[in-house]
């Protein structure tokens, strides 16, 4: 169960490394607006808070990272900490911007989360 829970925290700290690149990199770019369905205009006056929420998940995947090379007890710990974060955030994103958030980054977290205590 171990390896699951490692397996599926890797996924969840890659898809929060994909949301910095499109919110630091990508937000006005043709790419970064389809995908966030935003207006040239929109995406341009937004992109300083789009690259400061990407830092942010950039935070949350090192700490997810962080949390697969610590030693096995601390490890723990931080695991439950990051993926608790990723869950809040999540569905504060689902509650505040777009339900698709719950799916997308709650929910694995969750799933990670509950093997994590397996």
């Amino acid at each position: 169960m171990n390896m699951a829970a490692n397996v599926l925290i890797a996924v969840v700290a890659l898809l929060h490394l994909y949301f910095l690149v499109l919110e630091m990199f990508l937000w006005t770019k043709p790419f970064g607006m389809r995908t966030f369905g935003l207006k040239p205009d929109f995406a341009q006056a937004s992109a300083g808070l789009a690259a400061n929420q990407g830092l942010y998940n950039g935070f949350l995947a090192a700490g997810l990272i962080w949390s697969l090379l610590a030693e096995p007890h601390f490890s723990f710990y931080l695991k439950i900490f990051f993926l608790s974060c990723v869950i809040v955030a999540g569905i504060y994103g689902a509650a505040t911007v777009n339900r698709r958030i719950l799916w997308i980054q709650a929910a694995p977290a969750l799933l990670a989360l509950v093997l994590v205590h397996l």
